[in-house]
């Protein structure tokens, strides 16, 4: 069994994130094998899983590009990131909030906080971008741009030496051997699905990109690597898996719904290779 760090502040991830794996991260870390190597998550996201298990030699990349320059300035100047949180703090509010969503800023660091308060401020934590690139999801209902679970210093921490890639996951993968880990979360989307969110996430992450990993994954088990994936608990993905390590049946709480009546428990899938 692997050894897991206990939930604190430094285990609670910065992002939120649409399909974030902190239930995951709770409840069936004792799925996940023991590994010796190198830990490697393709899709990062929130990290949850990166920052329970607290792994010292890590590559964690995502196609994203701003979110691994959020990561990495939270790693190398969290403190000033902190500092511009607090300025957006201050200034919160609708008219603040779009004109941020507009703005493209020079620094780094400007543009890792810009980041971080669209990711806290705007509907539902979700990120999504229009055919030019731009970020444009509306405005939310929280107001918090600073949270009492914040510990930047610790975040800064358990990133010290990690490498942070902006990548595809398939390049990700290629850098598992034996003894590594490599968690997969990606983007739920399934063959034949035309529910609105899967739709759109066929846009990022196709059917097409779901048949490669599983490829890329049966590769790096060949050189001794350990897997594990997260994916929708749907026929063509169990499909897909059958023959590949364990399929197991996880639940987790649906929070995307607009209707807190509509939110309930959904199955999804940890394939173990």
């Amino acid at each position: 069994m692997l050894q897991v760090t206990p939930p604190t502040k430094a285990t609670v991830p910065f992002l939120k994130w649409a399909g974030g794996k902190r239930w995951l991260a709770d409840r069936h870390l004792d799925l996940f094998p023991h590994f010796s190597g190198k830990y490697i998550e393709p899709f990062l996201g929130s990290g949850s899983v990166f920052f329970r298990l607290r792994p010292k030699d890590a590559l964690l990349s995502d196609a994203n590009a701003m979110l691994i320059e959020c990561y990495q300035q939270i790693r190398d100047n969290f403190q000033s990131v902190e500092t511009l949180l607090q300025e957006h703090q201050e200034r919160h509010g609708k008219e603040h909030y779009y004109s941020v969503r507009a703005a493209f800023f020079e620094e780094p660091c400007q543009r890792a906080a810009q980041f971080l308060y669209l990711n806290r401020t705007c509907w539902n934590g979700l990120y999504r971008v229009n055919k030019n690139g731009k970020f444009n999801v509306p405005i939310g209902t929280k107001t918090s741009v600073l949270l009492p679970s914040d510990d930047f210093a610790a975040s800064a921490l358990a990133l010290r030496g990690v490498s942070l890639a902006h990548s595809d996951f398939e390049r990700a993968i290629e850098k598992a051997g034996p003894g590594d880990l490599v968690y997969a979360d990606p983007p739920y989307t399934v063959q034949h699905n035309y529910n609105g969110f899967l739709k759109y996430n066929e846009t990022i992450f196709s059917w097409a990109d779901q048949v490669r990993l599983r490829k890329a994954v049966e590769q790096a088990s060949r050189r001794g690597a350990r897997i594990v994936v997260s994916n929708a608990a749907h026929e063509s993905l169990l499909k897909l898996y059958d023959g590949l390590g364990t399929i197991h049946i996880v639940n987790r709480a649906s929070v995307l719904a607009a209707s807190s009546a509509r939110r309930g428990t959904v199955e999804e899938i940890l394939v173990v290779v």
